[in-house]
């Protein structure tokens, strides 16, 4: 099974922009036609299609990460207060406040309201809802404890978004730091010192080698300094392309693992996700197997991914899980002995969550070491550079002004 995109108009004449998850294409182009869409295009979620989509970067998506969190909060809420589930979804499409998130819970009370399962109704809006999110409340109205359910899947949801943005966070402060260097030296040496190059050069100075490097590399900077700000940029939109190619992301993934530093977060931060989806999806009644299946879409690491799905077999044939993702031999040690336990004591739901807040404060203790470290690494570095090119800028005006003396 593979992500597909699509486009597709509904009954009202509504583009309906989404992913799906099919066999192929036609099958995609079929499930649509069966909910009354007319499908426009479908096209595999790792194709480049026709380049950056800057529309769909600027447009928020319709109950997209707080607003779900709150919608699956309130919707909980009044489920437990006794609302029916018309209702209650009724209730809750005067609270948002975007047109097109008002749009997908109207969608889902007509549905409802015509006869359908939630679970149905959820997984007719494909692209707003997960398979996490509709197989969990499938399990919920299976059980019939539906808002029990949902509050758990809003604990989950807030959780996994938190631990995003703790990782986000942690992360913005050293990005604005580095661009704040960089701006910094491009400036000195594309502006400060082709000025004493330039006196230099009037008085025909005799310079040391090293003020000679330092002067022609400001040289250099003053004339291609739109050259030098583009390459990154450039750059990054190479790698941002180039992350569409799945061998190319599978190579970079595994790379990424194999490093001394960012591997074992990464690793720690990938484990924690999976362990509070796997363990969520359990305790609400999702078989293993097929929690695994729509546990390992949330992790962003394709090689990581590839374990769970060798694992996935492993455990069809009978293998324990915990053995089955040893056998890949990249989940952390202590992530492996705690799936056991929990097999060994019937209590693996547990045991998953207790190992995702673990990791979760491992991966926030490893962020904020890093970033207490490579602050001041920054600092000290940009302090010894911008040192440097002063000396050796300066260096020659006191011999020249020993000679003259």
């Amino acid at each position: 099974m593979a992500q597909y995109r699509y486009k597709a108009l509904n009954a009202r004449g509504e583009l309906l922009d989404g992913q799906m998850e099919a066999a192929s294409a036609a099958e995609v182009a079929a499930r649509l036609q069966e909910q009354g869409h007319l499908p426009v295009e479908t096209r595999p979620a790792d194709a480049g299609g026709a380049g950056l989509d800057w529309r769909g970067w600027l447009r928020p998506r319709p109950l997209a990460g707080e607003r779900l969190v709150q919608f699956t909060q309130q919707l909980a809420t009044l489920l437990a207060a006794g609302q029916p589930l018309d209702r209650a979804l009724g209730i809750l499409l005067e609270l948002p406040d975007d047109a097109a998130s008002r749009r997908v819970v109207e969608d889902v009370r007509d549905a409802v309201r015509g006869g359908a399962s939630l679970s149905a109704a959820l997984e007719r809006q494909h692209g707003v809802f997960g398979r996490l999110y509709v197989n969990m409340v499938r399990a919920g109205e299976a059980g019939g404890s539906l808002h029990d359910t949902l509050q758990r899947l809003a604990d989950y949801l807030e959780r996994s978004r938190a631990l995003r943005t703790r990782v986000v966070n942690a992360l913005i402060y050293p990005a604005i730091l580095l661009a704040l260097v960089g701006l910094s030296l491009l400036f000195l040496l594309g502006y400060v010192v082709p000025q004493f190059a330039a006196m230099y050069q009037s008085l025909d100075a005799d310079l040391p080698w090293f003020s000679q490097l330092v002067l022609a590399t400001g040289e250099f900077v003053r004339r291609w300094w739109l050259l030098l700000l583009a390459v990154p940029v450039l750059g990054l939109l190479w790698l941002e392309r180039r992350r569409r190619d799945p061998a190319f992301q599978w190579r970079l993934d595994g790379w990424l693992l194999r490093q001394r530093l960012a591997g074992p977060l990464l690793a720690r931060l990938e484990t924690a996700r999976l362990a509070r989806t796997l363990g969520t999806l359990l305790r609400n009644g999702v078989p293993l197997l097929a929690a695994l299946g729509i546990a390992r879409n949330v992790l962003a690491n394709r090689v990581l991914a590839a374990d769970v799905d060798a694992a996935a077999e492993e455990v069809r044939n009978g293998i324990g899980l915990s053995v089955a993702l040893a056998r890949g031999k990249r989940f952390p040690r202590l992530a492996l002995q705690m799936v056991q336990v929990g097999e060994e004591s019937g209590t693996l739901d547990a045991m998953l969550l207790k190992a995702a807040d673990t990791f979760e404060q491992q991966s926030q203790l490893a962020l904020d070491r890093l970033l207490a470290t490579l602050v001041p690494a920054v600092t000290l570095v940009l302090a010894l550079v911008v040192g440097l090119v002063i000396l050796s800028v300066l260096a020659p005006i006191y011999d020249l002004t020993s000679v003259v003396g």
